[in-house]
């Protein structure tokens, strides 16, 4: 009887190599181990947008900061959802949506955005203005787009050509959409309604990367070319405030269409 046993091992032996039962052993445990171990969930990475008070970290001559320090609100980061294709809008939006496009505006509709007292229920998403990028991406009111991709096109980049020869490249921007109160006021700033967006650095086609921050003593080109960027800004938003203005203001310009009464524009 166990010579007949042994026969036949030898002949299973002899038919299946020693390496081919190796590699059905290991596949067998690793079959089981997957039937038995915990699965890993994966998830996709969040895209951060620029609509709250979340700024990218540049590497430029100064580190992004959160514009209006001020910040009384708590502004959590929030994923920008498509428009939905069936929603109607206003007329107006419509006629403002293409003035973005005769103004060479690479832009794309999102979902309405209600945050407690803060919210655009039109918003538009800019990356960028002509050749001109903006980053991060700007989440504005479809008038806010117009009125900074006008003022882009007409006064900064011409500014730029006549100071610098050359073109601009990179609108650096340190916060556009961002539910939160003015310090102090209890008010709601214009940040929270998608009207305002802060340039931290402007960068050009040669490689220059001029910071906002007021410039040195000697420094007559620069500070040249970010005084011509507040002169003419004022022609084109009813509020510009910068280095100079306050502390608050030492490392950017805000600009915003805040509507008040007799037309008045604060530019300081």
């Amino acid at each position: 009887m166990a010579g007949k046993f042994r026969a036949v091992f030898f002949t299973i032996f002899r038919r299946f190599k020693p390496a081919a039962l190796l590699s059905t052993g290991l596949a067998l445990a690793a079959v089981s181990a997957c039937n038995t171990g915990s699965v890993l969930s994966l998830q996709p990475a969040v895209d951060v947008g620029a609509q709250t008070s979340a700024v990218p970290q540049y590497t430029g001559m100064q580190k992004l900061v959160p514009s209006n320090p001020y910040m009384t609100q708590a502004a959590y980061p929030r994923m920008d959802e498509p428009m939905s294709p069936v929603e109607q809008i206003p007329a107006s939006e419509i006629d403002c949506r293409q003035q973005l496009k005769r103004l060479d505006v690479a832009y794309a509709d999102v979902a309405p955005i209600h945050e407690g007292q803060c919210g655009i229920d039109y918003p538009v998403k800019v990356t960028a203005i002509g050749s001109v990028e903006m980053k991060p991406a700007a989440t504005l009111t479809c008038d806010m787009a117009a009125t900074f991709a006008a003022w882009t096109k007409n006064e900064l980049v011409p500014s730029a050509r006549w100071r610098y020869f050359s073109g601009v490249k990179t609108i650096h921007q340190g916060s556009s959409y961002s539910c939160r109160n003015i310090a102090g006021e209890g008010v709601l700033s214009e940040h929270g309604k998608g009207n305002a967006l802060d340039v931290m650095s402007i960068e050009l086609n040669n490689g220059d990367d001029i910071d906002v921050r007021k410039p040195g003593l000697f420094a007559f080109r620069t500070r040249g070319f970010l005084n011509n960027v507040r002169a003419d800004g004022c022609q084109y938003f009813t509020t510009v405030l910068g280095p100079g203005y306050n502390y608050d203001h030492r490392n950017h310009f805000h600009f915003d269409i805040k509507n008040r009464r007799n037309g008045y524009r604060a530019c300081r």
